[in-house]
């Protein structure tokens, strides 16, 4: 079938003739073992010629076996392993022109001319360099005789690919660094355990993580975990805060809370450039408040363990991105950073993010504090505003008293997430002078009168607890909008917060719909996505993917290991989603799957059968384990049962199959760091946006609120969270179904079956596009909510 003409398919691309080398550089990284295979698999893919350097620049100094050639095999099952299989080793010899001189013959021995480098700035800025003296040291090499003319000629240009392993998040141009979100399940998963036995004794805990140079570690996990106090390089607290901590955290003590959390990272300073140490706090608040104080420090810790779904998807795309760009690169293309801005790929030129990274350091070496903050990004400095105003609550004099009341509810399925959330709306919204008011059990409770003014104190505490401590029900309201309106007009309701599924999107249409009989309904209202299947129009994101993401993953690894050392094995999952394939696709990428079932992408008898065979195929040669999932609704006839029975067939003599259906387990368990920040900050984001809408739409000692434009749905889309009128969204979902009719995770399948060996076409044309580090995002740009 021909292709349309606007878009650009990687066949056109080749890599034949080209080889290219991967090495990792540098502290290790939990993801950096998912973007070596990709680049790996891409490359063969490609028809490439990929190696692997072995311990980083060491090995390319070194040579010999330290640079041998990969193959598709060598990279299967070390998706799921932390750290780096292929090695990393900091080199002294590469920072002097002798060692890069012995690398870059090692390299011409190979015909490498294309390297794809996994570290952080110190890494690429060596690479980058090295692309720079490459013709002049090649010129050496022939006159030292090591390399000939015609090699000299061959391979006259070196082209160079980062992509940022360091779970600091430290190097700007990037939302997120591959480890990042895998250190802070780290750290939250210490914090959560902490919490108990902190609780249980009344205690205050200390806990110092990584960040030398860098505080994003220390302030996203004490915005996903609720942190009484946080100190981070980049803001050093003001002269006399020992004082104010103390009376932060006698005052909730005094509040009748058990424990207090206080994080702080390695490298946190004073306005005076003088170290602040986690024992120095221990005995601070031992001296003042006579607390019972235990100091924690995580270490190496944050850096093990498996990598996180996020990393491995995040890796996964930046390793093809990595060798697209290869391919493209030409004499006069500069080294790229390979990254995602929100969630699209991004090529930075890679010494404009170095400079703009040593620029941070130098804002702080020189006490420009604030300017730092600015530096290290848009979402860096709006998690810094939300911890502040989440944290530290204005005394009552101090707040704004603005007259309005906002209801909170719950709408849907319970997603991870949703806690934080409320927790974030409540606070928000007290200091932003409303009274709040929490609704349970969804639209039903709202109709039966269920509704009660919550308070600050209400909601500590709720950042890492699942479900939905409010109540949630799919109900929806317009068989009872006659008594939700008495409600409203009873509370004297003036907005709406509904934090839900699909359901909640429905609902607020229903309510749009009766504003031409009540006139309650007209007062802003907006909906803040939340369901683990990521079906909302509007939103490519929702609260309690990510964790749902995260228990598929961990379930596929367990699933697969306990198959280890036995005979040939094929798993078939089930995950959840109802109609909409982003759990099982999207899951099927981070766990290594070899094919996923969903209704986006129709199937019949004989894809089931090619994919089959092509398992018996790759089960003959090399691998033990099969990976399958379906969504549960992907096919009416082709059920999971169906599935199970035909691979057990047809793989007689070749491999057994196993089959698991997931169920439940995918909404349970704490919200991951992602889904905590996102609710936190979409939630803030949408509170602000009803306290604006509440000003003005306010007229003659009442809010009216009557447009399409006061009814939205808060989503975000590719690098920004917008405000979307809900009555416009209806064109683009499909309503039977319960899905968007665009899912940009679609994009997605055939970098998963690129992975699994399947040939297939790759649509290119939405790859990264060079841009410019100093270039203004776009305002609103908050994507990455970590």
């Amino acid at each position: 079938m021909a292709q349309p003409d606007n878009k650009r398919f990687f066949e056109n691309l080749t890599g034949s003739g080209k080889a290219i080398a991967v090495l990792t550089s540098g502290g290790d990284a939990q993801g950096m073992n998912a973007a070596v295979r990709a680049v790996v698999r891409m490359g063969i893919y490609v028809g490439a010629k990929v190696y692997f350097i072995h311990e980083g620049y060491q090995g390319m100094v070194d040579g010999g076996d330290n640079i041998k050639e990969a193959t598709w095999e060598s990279v299967s099952s070390m998706l799921q392993v932390g750290g780096t299989v292929i090695g990393s080793a900091r080199c002294k010899e590469f920072r002097a022109r002798e060692g890069r001189l012995k690398a870059a013959h090692n390299l011409v021995q190979h015909g490498i001319t294309n390297l794809c480098v996994i570290g952080g700035d110190g890494s690429l800025t060596g690479a980058n360099l090295f692309r720079e003296e490459w013709s002049g040291l090649l010129a050496e090499l022939v006159e030292q005789e090591l390399i000939d003319e015609d090699a000299a000629q061959t391979y006259s240009a070196l082209h160079i690919v980062g992509m940022v392993g360091s779970i600091d998040n430290d190097f700007c141009g990037t939302d997120m660094t591959i480890g990042t979100d895998s250190a802070l399940h780290r750290i939250i998963e210490v914090v959560d355990a902490i919490m108990t036995t902190a609780q249980s004794h009344q205690r205050t805990f200390v806990l110092e993580v990584m960040g030398r140079h860098c505080g994003y570690l220390a302030l996203v996990s004490a915005l996903a975990c609720g942190a009484d106090w946080v100190l981070i390089p980049e803001m050093p607290p003001e002269d006399g805060w020992e004082d104010k901590m103390c009376q932060k955290l006698s005052a909730n003590r005094a509040g009748m809370k058990r424990l207090n959390i206080i994080i702080v990272a390695e490298g946190a300073i004073d306005c005076n450039n003088r170290p602040i140490t986690a024992g120095c706090i221990k005995d601070l608040v031992v001296r003042c408040l006579g607390f019972d104080t235990r100091v924690t420090i995580l270490g190496h810790v944050q850096r093990g363990g498996t990598p996180s779904a996020f990393d491995r998807i995040l890796a996964s795309r930046m390793g093809v991105e990595a060798v697209l760009a290869l391919l493209e690169t030409t004499a006069n293309t500069p080294a790229y950073v390979v990254s995602l801005c929100g969630n699209q790929s991004v090529r930075l030129p890679l010494m404009e993010c170095v400079q703009m990274t040593q620029e941070v350091q130098k804002a702080m070496d020189e006490k420009r504090f604030e300017e730092a903050v600015k530096l290290r990004g848009r979402s860096f400095e709006n998690n810094l505003k939300t911890y502040k105003l989440l944290a530290h609550r204005k005394p009552e004099s101090e707040l704004p008293h603005s007259g309005f009341n906002v209801a909170i509810l719950n709408v849907g399925a319970p997603a991870a997430g949703m806690n934080a959330a409320v927790r974030s709306a409540v606070r928000v919204g007290i200091s932003e002078g409303h009274k709040m008011f929490a609704v349970n059990d969804g639209f039903e409770g709202f109709y039966k009168g269920q509704i009660r003014e919550i308070k600050w104190a209400d909601v500590g505490g709720w950042t890492g607890q699942g479900g939905s401590l409010l109540g949630t029900k799919r109900t929806l309201p317009a068989k009872h909008v006659d008594k939700i309106a008495e409600q409203i007009r009873k509370n004297n309701i003036n907005a709406l917060l509904v934090i839900g599924g699909f359901e909640a999107y429905l609902g607020l249409l229903e309510l749009l719909a009766a504003r031409g009989k009540y006139d309650e309904f007209c007062v802003p209202m907006v909906v803040v996505p939340a369901t683990v299947s990521n079906n909302i129009p509007g939103s490519e994101f929702s609260i309690g993917a990510d964790t749902a993401l995260n228990a598929i993953t961990d379930t596929c690894d367990r699933i697969k290991q306990s198959a280890s050392g036995t005979k040939r094995r094929v798993f078939i999952i089930e995950t959840m989603g109802g109609y909409c394939g982003y759990l099982a696709t999207v899951g099927g990428l981070a766990a290594g799957a070899d094919a996923a079932y969903i209704y986006e992408e129709p199937f019949d008898i004989r894809e089931l059968q090619a994919n089959v065979e092509h398992l018996t195929d790759k089960m003959k040669t090399s691998i033990q384990r099969g990976l399958v999932l379906r969504n549960e609704n992907c096919n009416d006839n082709y059920t999971t049962d169906f599935i199970y029975q035909l691979y057990s067939e047809e793989g007689k003599g070749v491999f057994d199959c196993r089959k698991n259906v997931l169920g439940h387990m995918q909404q349970g368990g704490a919200p991951s760091p992602f889904d905590r920040n996102f609710g936190t900050k979409i939630s803030a984001k949408a509170m602000q946006w009803i306290t604006k809408k509440l000003t003005e739409t306010y007229r003659q000692g009442r809010v009216f609120a009557n447009t399409e434009d006061s009814c939205c749905l808060l989503g975000m889309r590719r690098r920004a969270l917008i405000f979307q009128p809900v009555v416009q969204l209806k064109d683009e979902t499909d309503s039977i179904h319960r899905i968007p009719k665009e899912q940009w995770w679609l994009k997605l399948r055939p970098l998963m079956k690129i992975l699994a060996k399947y040939k297939t076409s790759y649509d290119v044309s939405d790859s990264g596009q060079l841009e410019h580090v100093v270039r203004n995002r776009p305002k609103d740009l908050d994507a990455s909510t970590l």
